[in-house]
């Protein structure tokens, strides 16, 4: 997949690779409300640390706490899946997709992101990696839970009765080999710490059993707080399986200059300024996205 983001007509090129693969449970309310871990537990936990936060050649702090890590391509945590490995060469980038009128699309500013505030970058051969923290996944319930989306929310009910209040503009076709959205930034005031708030570009088929999602998010009980965040979702069998951001195998990160799910600056201002992203989602020649 490769998407392109923007804010007030900044462009920067951010290519993904997508693979089916993970693993998904339901989520309890006792897990929501979870306080204790056991020892077991705990070391589940690390070793999934373990297989998240690879050595970098270089760390960058953020502003806002995260810690962003230059990883080395073909070291980053996707690779570890044998099947995403043979699929995609680690020591040779996917390239962007020829002869399509975005591909050529240059990055005219990327410093939309807080982590690269201070002109830092990651160098030439790593990718930017945000790292996972102990306290993330506590806050998932479980070791499995983590990342995933759940498949029993709590119920934050409006009028009607739904949990999910939304507003949609759809596109339908038999053979889509791309999409582009532009979407203004905000930073939705949230009620309780498992509620959010996102804009996306959704791809789907099948009834939304595959879908591919790109845009921001304000998620506590994913991020920690609530910073409007970049995000990528993808499932393959109607959310039995899929994932947030890197945090399962999937997703191939390449770039070096936009770490998915760091926090995005500036946002929008009622009756200010006004920031937007640029999304573009596009079919690969080789059939990927």
């Amino acid at each position: 997949m490769a998407t392109t983001f923007s804010s007030c007509r900044r462009h920067v090129l951010l290519l993904l690779q997508l693979l089916v693969v993970g693993a998904s449970v339901g989520l309890s309310e006792s897990a929501l409300n979870k306080t204790t871990i056991t020892s077991k537990e705990l070391q589940m936990i690390h070793a999934r640390l373990r297989s998240l936060n690879k050595p970098p050649l270089k760390s960058i702090q953020s502003p806002d706490g995260d810690i962003i890590d230059c990883v080395p391509f073909h070291l980053q945590p996707a690779f570890d899946d044998p099947m995403l490995k043979r699929l995609i060469k680690p020591l040779d980038p996917p390239k962007m997709v020829k002869n399509h009128e975005y591909a050529n699309d240059t990055v005219a500013d990327d410093l939309f992101q807080l982590w690269r505030s201070s002109g830092e970058t990651c160098p030439e051969g790593t990718v930017a990696i945000r790292r996972t923290k102990e306290e993330d996944i506590i806050r998932a319930g479980s070791v499995e839970m983590f990342g995933k989306k759940p498949v029993e929310y709590a119920e934050i009910t409006n009028i009607k009765g739904s949990s999910h209040e939304h507003s949609v503009g759809i596109v339908r076709g038999d053979e889509i080999y791309g999409a582009r959205a532009t979407l203004n930034v905000w930073n939705p005031q949230l009620r309780v710490s498992y509620e959010f708030s996102l804009a996306q570009l959704w791809l789907t088929a099948g009834s939304y059993s595959n879908t591919i999602e790109v845009g921001w998010m304000v998620y506590p009980k994913l991020f920690g707080d609530r910073l409007t965040r970049i995000f990528i979702f993808w499932t393959s069998d109607r959310y039995k399986n899929g994932c947030y951001n890197l945090l399962c195998s999937g997703f191939v990160q390449t770039s070096r200059k936009i770490a998915v799910g760091a926090a995005i600056s500036p946002v929008s201002t009622y009756n200010g300024r006004q920031n937007t992203i640029l999304l573009t989602v596009l079919k690969r020649d080789d059939g990927n996205w």
